[in-house]
């Protein structure tokens, strides 16, 4: 059984261990607890296995962070996130916006599949392994729904 909830001061071990699995820049400690106002993370039997983290200003959101735990990717439970996430932003909201690595085409996939459209990119964007990386920037209009 899964479900959703706001992030509590005891989840941050939780998510920065998905965030250390999945991230090749993961985000720290301090970064999650300034941010847990805006974060909501999915149990499954109780265990986090995901987390989101979206901000919203007037009538725009921006997807900050999102990861699934490795174990359960591909399996739906990413887009039930994003779901759970989208429906509870304000009514005023009209636009979400969201920056992801052009090598990340599972997460691409996803996106093209909630409707996302690519509008642009960011030149070297996001540090890896090897260098820098660009960054496609993909929005999706709600209409307030």
């Amino acid at each position: 059984m899964i479900s959703f909830r706001s992030m509590q001061t005891d989840d941050l071990q939780d998510l920065l261990i998905i965030e250390q699995m999945n991230s090749f820049s993961p985000w720290t400690s301090s970064q999650f607890t300034e941010a847990h106002n805006y974060i909501s993370v999915l149990l499954c039997e109780s265990v986090v296995i995901g987390f989101v983290a979206l901000t919203q200003s007037y009538d725009q959101a921006e997807l900050q962070n999102f990861s699934i735990h490795r174990d359960y990717q591909n399996l739906g439970y990413g887009k039930r996130l994003l779901d759970f996430a989208f429906q509870h932003l304000s009514r005023d909201v009209k636009t979400i916006f969201l920056e992801v690595r052009v090598s990340n085409f599972t997460a691409i996939r996803l996106y093209h599949n909630l409707g996302f459209e690519e509008i642009g990119n960011r030149r070297d964007y996001y540090q890896t392994e090897f260098g820098r990386e660009d960054a496609l920037i993909m929005s999706v209009d709600i209409n307030g729904s």
